[in-house]
């Protein structure tokens, strides 16, 4: 008998891990799948102002450039501003969406977040030959594209992008305390803390909160007020109180 003919594979993509968070990047470089682009998202689960979503494309082999470069969540305030700087000024390419609050309530959170990032890769001024997102699949992007877990971690490019969307998003909510003081938003950010939620029950909700949530519904009613824009049905989220890493729950969620 035979053999059949030799079934001829692709060589497998070596992800070497000496180089952390470059490796995946790396390995799909040298595979020819780049430019890898990453994209995340900032204030998914804050109750007030806007979804801010990121997409970054990153000089391959730039790490040693960029060795502040993390989960924006993992550094402080000032090295979030050095790593933005640094990413901005580095970067093949970037861009930044901004959801207001009305829209997020319009379409629900997740819609919204899938949404931005669709459109944050579609601006990018150098088209990705891949796309890495975090944590979960986004249907409808210009390039295959590979859910990655704790990707803001993991992947540079994600973490990137995370220090985009988090920075732009933390200095709008600093200008929006200009415009709603007794808030608190330029330390909380809009998220559920105990302050915020206080705020809440004193004041009801302003113009940048979001009715999707239920704390905001709930505080609307007691004052007596209406949402100011749609709101998608079958949409509310609960929110909890934790300011750097809320959570969700509802069709909303995550």
């Amino acid at each position: 008998m035979t053999a059949g003919p030799e079934v001829l594979r692709p060589p497998r993509a070596v992800v070497r891990r000496s180089t952390g968070s470059w490796a995946l990047q790396g390995a799909l470089d040298r595979r020819g799948l780049g430019p890898v682009a990453g994209v995340d998202e900032a204030g998914r689960g804050a109750c007030a102002g806007p979804l801010v979503v990121a997409a970054c494309v990153l000089r391959p082999g730039d790490g040693r450039r960029l060795a502040e470069l993390t989960d924006s969540k993992l550094l402080t305030a000032l090295a979030r501003d050095r790593v933005y700087d640094a990413v901005v000024a580095r970067a093949l390419a970037w861009s930044v969406v901004v959801i207001p609050a009305a829209e997020v309530d319009g379409l629900g959170v997740h819609v919204a977040n899938l949404e931005g990032m669709r459109r944050a890769v579609a601006r990018l001024s150098t088209h990705p030959g891949y796309v890495l997102t975090d944590g979960f699949p986004v249907p409808g992007l210009t390039a295959p594209a590979t859910a990655v877990v704790k990707g803001d971690r993991v992947a540079a490019c994600v973490a990137a992008a995370s220090v985009l969307a988090k920075v732009t998003r933390d200095r709008i909510m600093a200008k929006t305390h200009a415009d709603h003081p007794v808030y608190g938003f330029d330390v909380h950010k809009g998220y559920c803390t105990s302050e915020h939620t206080a705020a809440l029950e004193e004041y009801g909700p302003c113009a940048e909160h979001r009715w999707s949530y239920v704390n905001v519904a709930t505080a609307g009613v007691r004052h007596g007020m209406r949402p100011p824009h749609r709101v998608a049905r079958g949409g509310l989220v609960a929110s909890v109180v934790n300011n750097e890493a809320p959570r969700a729950a509802g069709s909303g969620g995550w």
